[in-house]
């Protein structure tokens, strides 16, 4: 409790209560053993004065009094010393997480009022899980006391059955299989009556990341009776945990009901005993993700190609209903590659390209059928990246016209329309920029290549532009010119020395 002056915090100064919860008979015992010995008999003698002040079979708030009833039931002075001792054992509960302390100012300005929201007690094992908690609690007690004091909350289970293996099936009928909701009738009335005597005072919502929202009902429902995997399945009933990795994996990879049955009954999804293997089963729901957008892929094409042909035979497309038109402006012209060279000007190729279908237009780099494979990476590019016809039309001229000496793949094709993607290239001016900045990015490669190729000559210990080592230069042996002709003396004399040599050896 952080008070500034004790003078605002004094027992003329109205209060009151509020809890959301009723002490059980345990939460009474976690009080006394292990909350008491952190924050001291008064402060949880201050924590029951709080919580008495509302009925016991009551939950809400308490009426505003003045805390002249706190120091009286807690037998303290009504000076400074008093005030600071309440402040005192009211800052230790709120330490220990029982307490919330607020302090609202009344509209005059003058005067306070305090509100005390009391929060139950951490259950045993929540408790012995919070490592804060723990480590408090053995600096006041000791190590071997905490250890006891966890040991007196839980009551095991008998040797019997701790020591034995034996196989557990869970047997309990769910909800949705013996009792049937009416879901046809919604009663107005008495959601409007509920949400009148509904608390003013509402929990606080807590912000939970996006799921498939998939219940345990829903999943058993439609999981098989006599599937292998049903008693592994059937344990996930009240297990959160497994249930929000379920749910995360069903919405990463929007997966139905039926889908993640079908994936929870394959083999190799759960272990011997039980456990859910959550990897083999990201990899199972990505393959099936993978399957679904192909399969949409082609839907959609076969889809757009039926209503193309449905509506070139009923005649709704005319000359007098096409498309707009648009120009081109001279500083948006690219220029005319190789293979049209001749059959048109800069300006009607670039009237071509910014007005025609991608289908036309492609054919036109073509003296033939355009290859089937070509088609289909253009097709998709359409139907799935959902492109503009002029920027796809663009991307033709670039792969195909203005690379005259590269070689074209799909890959590469795929590629280029991603970049345009992720640079968010929606119109026919974005697109000729693209391709021009590419040109010159491809160009400023071309030069370097060539420096670094002409510089690597000239070196005698270096290679281009990166400083590798390679070998020196080694002299080469050049041919000796031809003397005078051996006379037969001589030869006779190298003959004779030849022998002897041969003797010795």
């Amino acid at each position: 409790m952080r008070i500034d002056n004790v003078h605002q915090f004094t027992e003329h100064h109205r209060f009151y209560i509020y809890r959301d919860f009723s002490l059980s008979t345990m939460d009474s015992k976690i009080l006394q053993l292990i909350y008491q010995p952190m924050v001291g008999a008064a402060a949880v003698g201050l924590y029951q004065l709080l919580y008495h002040h509302v009925l016991s079979d009551f939950v809400g708030y308490s009426a505003l009094e003045p805390q002249r009833k706190l120091f009286l039931g807690l037998g303290l002075d009504m000076n400074d010393s008093g005030r600071r001792q309440l402040a005192d054992q009211a800052s230790r509960l709120e330490a220990v997480g029982l307490l919330q302390t607020s302090r609202l100012l009344l509209p005059d300005g003058e005067d306070f009022i305090y509100e005390y929201e009391l929060t139950a007690p951490l259950q045993a094992e929540e408790f012995f899980r919070n490592q804060h908690l723990t480590m408090y609690l053995r600096d006041k007690v000791g190590k071997f006391a905490v250890i006891a004091l966890r040991e007196t909350f839980v009551a095991r289970e008998p040797d019997e059955l701790a020591h034995a293996e034996l196989f557990k099936e869970n047997i309990s009928i769910p909800f949705y299989e013996l009792f049937q909701l009416n879901v046809q009738a919604v009663d107005n009335e008495l959601e409007q009556a509920l949400s009148e005597v509904a608390p003013s005072r509402m929990p606080e919502q807590v912000t939970v990341p996006e799921t498939a929202g998939i219940q345990y009902g829903e999943i058993i429902l439609r999981f098989p009776r006599h599937s292998a995997n049903r008693p592994f399945v059937e344990k996930l009933r009240g297990n959160e945990q497994r249930m929000a990795v379920l749910n995360y994996i069903a919405y990463k990879y929007s997966l139905g009901v039926v889908d993640l049955c079908r994936l929870l009954d394959e083999d190799g999804i759960f272990t011997g005993n039980g456990e859910l293997l959550e990897e083999e089963l990201g990899l199972r729901a990505n393959q099936i993700y993978r399957q679904e957008r192909k399969r949409e892929g082609e839907r959609q094409r076969v889809l757009a190609k039926t209503g193309a042909a449905s509506a070139a035979a009923s005649g709704q497309t005319s000359e007098g209903a096409g498309p707009e038109e648009f120009a081109v402006q001279p500083e948006d012209q690219l220029e005319v590659p190789g293979q049209l060279a001749g059959r048109c000007d800069i300006a009607q190729y670039n009237w071509l390209m910014r007005n025609e279908p991608h289908t036309r237009f492609l054919q036109r780099f073509f003296p033939g059928a355009v290859p089937d494979w070509l088609e289909r990476v253009f097709e998709r590019i359409d139907l799935n990246y959902r492109l503009p016809g002029a920027v796809i039309n663009v991307l033709i001229h670039y792969v195909l016209g203005a690379r005259e000496d590269a070689r074209v793949n799909k890959t590469f094709i795929d590629a280029v329309a991603s970049n345009m993607l992720v640079k968010q290239v929606n119109t026919f001016e974005q697109a000729v920029r693209y391709v021009r900045a590419q040109g010159k990015v491809e160009e400023t490669k071309e030069r370097r290549k060539s420096a670094a190729a002409s510089s690597g000559g000239g070196r005698s210990g270096l290679s281009g532009a990166r400083g590798i080592r390679r070998k020196p230069d080694l002299p080469i042996i050049q041919e000796v010119p031809a003397g005078p002709a051996i006379t037969a003396e001589e030869l006779e004399e190298m003959r004779k020395l030849a022998r002897k040599l041969d003797g010795q050896k």
